[in-house]
């Protein structure tokens, strides 16, 4: 696979996630843990399918273990630290912090061998941030002492996806089969946490039940597989700042389905984002 087709099945997570909250509005009241136990269970399952049909499942046994805890601390760790984050500061200004991991991501790949960083890639990124900060904030974000514990772990939440993404990188020959295990492994540590510390609440119709599925098969499943080979094979810098599209992709579809008005904030957005992605990709072509 080539660096540019890499790079465009990258970017097929970054649509994916944008579905991230309109599917997720859909499984109410489904707690946050237990939600994420049946959306890890069903995309592991889609992998497991996936290796048995391609025979890929062999390589399993060739991956390190250690391989297989740097995936499963990352995909638990990041989910876990966002739900507790949105439990101890506002929902906004906890998801503001959290997004700062596409901008983390274009600047820790520039420590990466073979790759170096551009003033396109700096300014692009700071653009999207802001076009981030616009569309998660609503234009009026204010942080509060409080809330300190909240914006660390969402502070620490955007550190562990973004370490993930750029530290996946360096394990360019394990094959992308290991999310599997990823997968399931998340799937049972959520499961473990949720009959701790949450009241069981299973989707009380067929919309939540449906939300659940597309969560599990599209955002918290196939996106993740697309994503491994998009980190590992393709331009990490362009696709940290295109990573941005995601929360003004899933504005927009939110808006669609009436559960967002449409405003000024939203158009702004667009524009920095575009335009951030727009600098981040030429300063990509440059280094090529």
């Amino acid at each position: 696979m080539t660096r540019s087709k890499a790079t465009a099945t990258g970017f097929i997570a970054v649509l994916l996630w944008a579905l991230l909250a309109l599917f997720t509005v859909g499984s109410a009241p489904t707690p946050p843990l237990l939600l994420n136990a049946l959306c890890f269970t069903i995309g592991g399952t889609l992998g497991v399918v996936w290796a048995a049909v391609t025979g890929e499942w062999r390589a399993l046994s060739k991956v390190p273990f250690r391989v297989y805890l740097f995936g499963t601390i990352g995909l638990f760790g990041y989910h876990a630290l966002y739900f507790s984050a949105l439990r101890l500061a506002p929902a906004a200004e906890a998801g503001l912090i959290a997004y700062l991991w596409p901008l983390l991501i274009v600047l820790l790949s520039g420590l990466l061998p073979g790759e170096k960083l551009r003033a396109g890639h700096l300014l692009g990124a700071f653009l999207g941030f802001v076009g981030a900060a616009l569309i998660i904030g609503g234009g009026g974000i204010g942080f509060n002492p409080k809330h300190l514990p909240g914006y660390a772990l969402a502070l620490a939440c955007a550190f562990t996806w973004s370490s993930y993404s750029v530290f996946s990188r360096r394990l360019g020959d394990v094959p992308t089969v290991s999310v599997v295990v990823f997968c399931l492994a998340t799937a049972v540590l959520s499961a473990g946490l949720h009959i701790l510390f949450e009241d069981t609440a299973w989707p009380d119709s067929s919309l939540g039940w449906g939300s659940v599925l597309a969560l599990g098969l599209a955002p918290v499943g196939l996106a993740f597989y697309v994503w491994d080979i998009g980190v590992k094979r393709g331009d990490i810098q362009l696709l940290g700042t295109a990573s941005y599209s995601a929360p003004i992709l899933s504005t927009l579809a939110l808006v669609a389905f009436g559960f967002a008005e449409p405003t000024l904030h939203l158009a702004v957005a667009t524009l920095l984002v575009t335009g951030g992605a727009i600098l981040a990709a030429r300063a990509s072509l440059k280094s090529n």
